[in-house]
């Protein structure tokens, strides 16, 4: 295992969340071949590992062949192959899911907004059916910054009670709008049938597991880094977003469904606010043997596929009352995640 993502396991499971809630559970993770599925399925491998937990992991994917190989082989891994946005017949208890399959490329929004929007709204409600049906210890779905669109005019921060606008005409809403019916579905399901449903509101994460290909600013700079070319910016850079890394994210969502009470709660590390041309630069300062330079290539189109939310960075105070704090600065996180991808790299694995 690449030493960067080991040493986020080990470093997700020292802190003091309730670990011992699994311990000889079954947990099903949806979208388990994705950056997130991934590290929630390793988290509990390591458990199974470190503290002898004896956990049992269904990995719900649609190609079973994206699972690592590591993970596929591994004795208390069963891997389904299933399309979330179809009903699921799951055999044998299920004590915890974690709804985590959905498009997050904005290639993928732009040229297929019908499957993106299925697979949370579909993929939200059978799994919630599931969760109902199995009498499921804790559900948990993984929304987005999205949810909350537009800010309104002066505001900075977004708390777990407060909206902006989303336009629900345009196509490229298929996933913040996605997102909040999946949302309501859980409000639904935990009021009518007590069902334990959290929502993780997540602000752009980045980190090791993540593809470099998948049309993402920050994906985009990382390969231009890894592979000595200056950074191009397709837009002014002006759009202001908060980035937090990988394992800090996922443990925030592991205290939230294991700690958690209420049912919405942010994730972002609001110091780890910064405009997408800050963030090409922070990345250029970082690697200065590369020499890299920054160059603005705007085209006509280049909004296409990308949210329009120019503002609105996410308040965790919630969070933090649970005990939350991320352990990586903005250029601690992309230095790491660059160290990852070089390793791969070294390896051929990219």
């Amino acid at each position: 295992m690449n030493p960067i993502l080991n040493d986020d396991l080990n470093r997700i499971i020292a802190q003091d969340i309730s670990w011992e809630k699994l311990r000889n559970k079954r947990i099903m993770v949806t979208g388990a071949s994705g950056m997130l599925g991934t590290y929630f399925v390793r988290t509990v491998l390591k458990l199974n590992e470190a503290k002898s937990a004896n956990i049992r992991v269904l990995c719900i994917v649609r190609n079973p062949k994206k699972i690592p190989t590591d993970i596929a082989n591994n004795e208390k891994v069963e891997i389904v192959s299933q399309d979330v946005s179809k009903p699921m017949n799951i055999e044998g208890n299920v004590d915890y899911i974690i709804h985590a399959a959905s498009p997050a490329s904005p290639l993928i929004m732009r040229d297929d907004p019908v499957g993106t929007i299925a697979a949370n709204t579909l993929g939200a409600f059978y799994t919630l059916m599931l969760a109902k049906e199995k009498k499921a210890d804790g559900y948990m779905f993984i929304s987005s910054r999205e949810i909350y669109g537009q800010p309104q005019e002066g505001q900075e921060f977004f708390d777990e009670e407060s909206y902006g606008f989303v336009d629900p005409l345009d196509p490229r809403s298929c996933y913040p709008e996605g997102k909040k019916a999946a949302e309501t579905m859980c409000a639904s399901f935990r009021a009518q049938y007590g069902l334990n449903a959290k929502t993780a509101r997540l602000a752009h994460t980045y980190g090791p597991e993540m593809s470099i290909y998948d049309g993402r600013v920050q994906a985009d700079f990382l390969k231009n880094v890894l592979f000595n070319e200056d950074i191009v910016l397709k837009s002014d850079g002006s759009s202001v977003r908060t980035y937090t890394y990988i394992a800090d994210a996922v443990a925030g969502m592991w205290r939230i469904l294991l700690d958690g009470d209420d049912i919405a709660y942010n994730i972002g590390d609001e110091n780890g606010k910064v405009s997408i041309r800050e963030l090409a630069e922070l990345l250029v300062r970082i690697n200065p043997e590369k020499d890299l330079k920054l160059i603005f290539d705007i085209p006509k189109d280049s909004g296409a596929g990308c949210a329009p939310f120019t503002m609105g960075i996410l308040s965790s105070k919630k969070l933090r009352k649970l005990g939350w704090k991320p352990d990586n600065t903005i250029e601690e996180g992309f230095a790491r995640t660059l160290r990852y991808l070089e390793i791969e790299k070294e390896c051929g694995n990219l």
